[in-house]
């Protein structure tokens, strides 16, 4: 069976709570498959009637386990410390992307649970070289080398999910059929992770500036196009497909490469803000941002501070990495549609962003004044190996 039969079937969903979870598992119980969202944490939105929240936490073999009773399909969308300050905290990180990937696989495997469909990043290919159209042969990023301790785990869970593939069910009924998605970065309106960071930082004044090569080109996926591609994963590991996903990753975006900055222009400028005219080198960018995690290194346990960027974030910002949709389009048969961010602006603008008139009050003074004494810092020490810097 898969999501779009007559007959009903069960699917649960990890990280269930969350932005693209809950998108997902609207999506499929509009195909009159029944869906449990499982999380520690509940939606923002209001569950539908019918769906099915589960308050449960992936580092937890056991609430794993009696989540997927009567489960057929299992789409693991959980994970932690992909941005911001979560991107320091190495053991949670650890804790929910390997052992509640182990854990998964392991309730897959004693339940019966026949499908796994796991998400994955770019990122455990990605890690600062530029890549320009590769695809699925390139070989993972050797783990020694990834700049930032989500990408790692990120990377060891989907190697364990694909390893997995094959193992036998507890049942005795078949075989596990597993598969992993390589998303870019998510957009869409509600977002609620990386979206509402950048339009803080624009109504706060602090985007003041661009950083690398204006030719630098990322990629971006809309909600939607990632919920398509899911869909089709979980049908393509089934028998009337003949299980042509099992064992394989797909990377996933719309398709279109872009420069990450002029990807945002519209949304900067349709709030009503001037979109900034000066462009930095991204070494010094990426030295301001290696002195930030220092200092939230030595006062992060006093003052839990959101860095401005991290290091990880400057990479994945400011060097051309993207990949080929050839193969997700021919094994799956994804088609992702074209979306812009005017929807996006909407959104913020019914949440009610904008320019408003705004008090400089200490707190903006203190703020600025350590912003531009760090600033200064590295642009002392940056000067002397600008000619030498690796980037």
């Amino acid at each position: 069976m898969e999501p779009g039969n007559t007959a009903k079937e069960t699917v649960l969903i990890t990280g269930g709570g969350g932005y693209f979870g809950f998108r997902l598992g609207c999506a499929i119980y509009q195909k009159g498959v029944d869906v449990i969202l499982f999380d520690v944490v509940k939606p923002l939105q209001s569950v539908p009637e019918g769906i099915k929240f589960m308050q449960g936490d992936v580092c937890s073999l056991s609430e794993v386990e009696e989540a997927l009773r009567d489960v057929i399909c299992v789409f693991h969308v959980a994970s932690y410390g992909m941005s911001g300050r979560e991107q320091l905290n190495r053991k949670l990180i650890e804790d929910v992307n390997v052992k509640g990937t182990e854990n998964v696989i392991q309730a897959c495997k004693s339940t019966g649970v026949s499908s796994l469909v796991y998400t994955s990043t770019y990122n455990v290919i990605f890690g600062g070289q530029i890549i320009e159209n590769g695809d699925e042969s390139l070989p993972y990023l050797p783990l020694h080398l990834h700049p930032d301790h989500y990408s790692r785990t990120k990377s060891l869970a989907e190697m364990k999910v694909l390893e997995a593939n094959g193992a036998e069910l507890g049942n005795g009924k078949g075989v596990l059929r597993t598969c992993a998605l390589r998303p870019a970065g998510i957009y869409g309106p509600g977002e609620q992770r990386h979206l509402p960071r950048i339009v803080s930082y624009i109504e706060r004044g602090l985007f003041k500036f661009v950083y690398g090569d204006p030719l630098s080109l990322v990629e971006f996926v809309h909600v939607d196009n990632l919920v398509q591609a899911h869909i089709l994963a979980s049908k393509a590991l089934k028998a009337n497909k003949k299980h042509i996903a099992a064992g394989q990753a797909y990377f996933i975006s719309d398709g279109r490469p872009v420069n990450n900055f002029e990807f945002f222009r519209p949304l900067v400028e349709g709030l009503g803000y001037k979109f900034p005219t000066c462009r930095l080198p991204l070494s010094l960018v990426y030295s301001f941002a290696f002195l930030t995690e220092v200092v939230h290194f030595l006062i992060g346990h006093i003052y839990n501070f959101q860095p401005l960027l991290t290091c990880t974030e400057v990479y994945k910002t400011g060097v051309t990495h993207y990949f080929s949709m050839e193969k997700a389009r021919k094994e799956l048969g994804y088609e992702p549609q074209q979306y812009s961010l005017n929807e996006v602006v909407e959104w913020f603008r019914a949440q009610g962003c904008g320019p408003k008139p705004r008090k400089y009050t200490v707190m903006h003074l203190v703020r600025d004044g350590g912003l531009l004494l760090l600033l200064i810092t590295v642009m002392v020490s940056w000067f002397p190996s600008a000619v030498t810097f690796p980037l």
